[in-house]
């Protein structure tokens, strides 16, 4: 029995697949990040960073909040706001799928909608001259340490307990950095040898909740060293594994995890032997009314 929403955050589950990987001696496991409440990875990011600002005191019940989000972290950070009875506004762009923002408003959150041509860096910009205008207090998942820490402090040390310390190689996709940078540092302060992969798309490629900044937008808690390889995938090798991952695997997830999981089977196509863990990013329901299943 749980006391609270909050206590089931984490703890997701590991699961391998059984039809992706020829090579028995190579074993690519899944980490299934939609099992959260929230329904994303985003929820652990989320929880730490609000929790941890009214811990330090650099928020207090009367505070409002703004972020700019691609959609997962908004929907963590709706959930959450809502629990600690939090005021938010979520600043997104209009072209962002109709059920995040629905879930968002559940939620009890505002929702702003800026244009789609400037993309989710438009949205930040809306959100950082907000905060200079009116005061409010942008959570800033991109540069935000609490946003990596949480990965550091759950996401590392379950894949390093549920693999029996045997992982070899981590593989995700990038977007704030957030999974990736805490996941790397538990995982390399453990194992220096384990390998990290990020996942970029290719320049023609758009795939929601992957990104590969401009260099004035780049996040400030991404640390290059902390990756030791990237592997790019386009936006049809996403969405093709997306739906493999559904009809044969009965995993449902969104098209980043798509995106991962291509890169971690061509990165297992390499290997003779290992222990890869990939992580799932979200449930796949919050993109039924865009093209990804049709």
């Amino acid at each position: 029995m749980s006391n609270s929403i909050l206590d089931l955050i984490g703890n997701t589950p590991l699961v391998e697949t059984k039809t992706l990987i020829k090579n028995p001696r190579v074993r690519l496991f899944l980490k299934l990040e939609g099992q959260n409440p929230g329904g994303s990875v985003k929820d652990r990011a989320a929880f730490n960073m609000i929790k941890s600002a009214l811990e330090r005191g650099d928020i207090s019940r009367e505070t409002k909040l703004i972020e700019a989000t691609s959609g997962n972290t908004g929907i963590a950070l709706a959930m959450i706001a809502g629990i600690f009875k939090l005021e938010i506004e979520l600043v997104m762009p209009e072209n962002s799928t109709i059920e995040r923002v629905q879930t968002m408003r559940a939620f009890g959150a505002k929702v702003t909608l800026t244009s789609a041509e400037g993309g989710i860096e438009g949205a930040r910009d809306y959100a950082e001259e907000k905060v200079k205008k009116d005061g409010i207090y942008m959570i800033n998942q991109f540069s935000n340490n609490d946003n990596w820490k949480a990965h550091y402090k759950t996401t590392g040390p379950e894949i390093w307990r549920d693999t029996n310390q045997k992982i070899t190689h981590f593989v995700s996709s990038m977007g704030t950095t957030g999974t990736i940078m805490g996941t790397s540092t538990f995982l390399k302060e453990q194992n220096p040898g384990i390998r990290i992969i990020g996942v970029q798309p290719t320049d023609d490629s758009r795939i929601p909740g992957i990104r590969k900044w401009p260099e004035a937008y780049l996040p400030k808690i991404f640390n290059p060293a902390k990756v030791d390889r990237v592997l790019e995938v386009s936006e049809a090798e996403a969405s093709k594994m997306t739906q493999y991952l559904a009809k044969e695997e009965g995993i449902f997830a969104g098209m980043s995890s798509g995106g991962a999981t291509a890169a971690a089977v061509r990165l297992c196509e390499e290997l003779e032997e290992g222990i890869v863990v990939s992580i799932i990013c979200d449930r796949g329901d919050r993109y039924l009314s865009s093209d990804l299943f049709k």
